[in-house]
C-alpha cells in the first residue's frame, strides 16, 4: 500500500508462502495476497513483494504469455509489484535450508545470470512510475571467503549486473535497482562492513571504470550510475542481531551515500539476561529448517557469534554465565514486544521507523516474517493472513502516526 506523505510503499514478503516453483508461487499469490489486501487496503491499490526463485525466473523469462497473464491478473486485482525477493535462488520451503540459502553466491555466473533474468521480468511487469528493487543475498557465506580473488569475483559479477541494469534502462526506459542485504555470518554482516565495501569496491574509481567499459558510459557518468542502481536492503532484525544501533546505522549509510532501496521491518528474539530458565525455553526454537544466527554480548560489550541458536545453547551449558544477553535470528511477528520470558527487538524497529518518518530513508518498506510456518505451535493463534495483516497494520500505524507505539501490539 502507498503510505501518505511520501512515506513509501509498504507490503509483506511473499517469501512466507510456498513459492519454490512458479506454479507454487502463482497459487500462493492468488490464494493469500487478495485476502491480505481485503483486510488492509480494500479500496486502494496494494503493493506486492514477489518471491522469484531461480525456477520462477526461468519460467517467466521464457514465457511471454505467462508474464502477460501475471500482469493482467495483478491489474485486475488492484495489485502492483514494486520489489522482488531474489535472495534464495533455490528451494526455501519444506526442506532443511541452513547455509544452502546462500548458494549459488555472487562469485558464480549463475547468480548474476539469475539476477539479470529477474530484472528483465520486473521491467515488464511493474507499472509506470515504480522503480522496482531486487533484494539479493550478501555476496557470500563469510566462512567461504578466504581470498582476495573470491572478493574480486563477486564484486565483478555485481558490477556486471549493474551494467545490465544500466542497459536495461537505456533500452526500456525502466530503472531496476539491486539491493544487497547484510546478514549475520555473511561477507556483509554489519553496517560498518557494508559501508566499507561500498566505499572501497562498488563506489570506487576502479568500479566506475569497470562500469563505464561494460555499459558503454562516459567515465564521468559512471559514479552516478553506480549509486543509481546499487544499494542495500536494511533488515532491522539482522542488524539488531549484530547489535548495530539502527538509527546510527541509518546515519552512517547516509553519510557515505549508500542508498537504502528497501527498509525491512523484521523482529528478532532478544534475551536481555541469559539464565537456565531462558535457555530451557529457547530450546523450543531450535527445531527449524533455517539458520538461527545468534550473537552474545557480555556486559563489557564483547560480542561472540554463533551460527545457530543450538550452538549458543551448547556453549552456555558448557560455561553458564549470568552476565550476557542474546539476540537470535529467528523472525517473530513485529507487533509482539515479548514472547513468553523473552523480549523482541520491536523497540528498535519503532526507533528506525520514527527515523524514517523524520527523514525518508527509503521508498520501499516491507515486513519479512518468513518463519511463520516454523514458529513453535504455542505462538500460532491465527493463520498466516491474520499475522501478516496485523504486522502491516502495526507498521502502518507506527509510520503514519509518526511517533510512539500503536494500539496494536501484544505478547505471546
Amino acid at each position: 500500500m502507498r503510505l501518505p506523505d511520501a512515506l513509501g510503499d509498504l507490503t509483506y514478503s511473499t517469501l512466507v508462502h510456498a513459492g519454490d516453483t512458479w506454479p507454487e508461487m502463482r497459487e500462493s499469490l492468488e490464494t493469500f495476497v487478495p485476502q491480505v489486501k481485503a483486510r488492509v487496503s480494500p479500496d486502494r491499490p496494494f503493493g506486492v513483494s514477489l518471491r522469484i526463485s531461480g525456477d520462477s525466473a526461468r519460467t517467466l523469462s521464457e514465457d511471454a504469455a505467462e508474464r502477460r497473464r501475471l500482469k493482467e491478473w495483478l491489474d485486475a486485482q488492484g495489485l502492483y509489484v514494486y520489489t522482488v525477493n531474489a535472495f534464495p535462488q533455490g528451494a526455501f520451503k519444506n526442506r532443511v535450508v541452513m547455509e544452502d540459502v546462500y548458494e549459488p553466491d555472487w562469485s558464480t555466473d549463475a547468480r548474476a545470470e539469475y539476477t539479470c533474468r529477474v530484472a528483465d521480468v520486473l521491467a515488464e511487469i511493474t507499472p509506470d512510475g515504480v522503480v522496482p528493487s531486487i533484494q539479493t543475498m550478501p555476496l557470500a557465506y563469510k566462512p567461504k571467503v578466504t581470498s582476495e580473488e573470491y572478493v574480486q569475483a563477486f564484486t565483478r559479477n555485481v558490477l556486471d549486473v549493474a551494467a545490465h541494469l544500466v542497459d536495461l534502462e537505456r533500452r526500456t526506459g525502466r530503472r531496476v535497482v539491486l539491493a544487497i542485504e547484510p546478514e549475520p555470518f555473511c561477507y556483509l554482516e554489519t553496517i560498518a562492513e557494508t559501508v566499507e565495501y561500498f566505499d572501497t569496491r562498488l563506489f570506487s574509481g576502479a568500479a566506475s571504470r569497470h562500469l563505464a567499459r561494460r555499459a558503454g558510459l562516459p567515465l564521468s557518468e559512471a559514479p552516478a550510475a553506480l549509486r543509481r542502481h546499487l544499494g542495500i536492503v536494511l533488515d532491522m532484525g539482522h542488524q539488531c542481531v549484530e547489535f548495530d544501533d539502527l538509527t546510527a546505522s541509518l546515519d552512517l549509510l547516509a553519510d557515505h551515500g549508500v542508498p537504502i532501496f528497501k527498509l525491512q521491518a523484521a523482529a528478532a528474539l532478544w534475551v536481555p539476561t541469559v539464565g537456565e530458565r531462558e535457555v530451557a525455553e529457547l530450546e523450543r526454537f531450535t527445531d527449524t529448517i533455517y539458520l538461527s544466527q545468534t550473537t552474545q554480548r557480555a556486559q563489557d560489550g564483547t560480542l561472540q557469534r554463533f551460527l545457530n541458536l543450538s550452538d549458543a545453547i551448547a556453549a552456555w551449558r558448557a560455561d553458564p554465565r549470568d552476565d550476557v544477553e542474546w539476540r537470535t535470528h529467528f523472525h517473530v511477528p513485529v507487533f509482539m514486544d515479548a514472547i513468553g520470558p523473552f523480549r523482541t527487538t520491536r523497540p528498535m524497529i519503532e526507533d528506525a521507523l520514527r527515523a524514517h518518518v523524520a527523514t525518508r530513508q527509503s521508498a520501499h518498506l516491507e515486513i519479512e516474517t518468513y518463519t511463520w510456518d516454523v514458529l513453535p505451535a504455542h505462538l500460532k493463534t491465527g493463520d498466516v493472513v491474520d499475522y501478516v495483516s496485523r504486522e502491516l497494520e502495526f507498521v502502518r500505524d507506527v509510520v503514519t502516526r509518526g511517533a510512539g507505539s500503536p494500539q496494536e501490539g501484544g505478547r505471546a
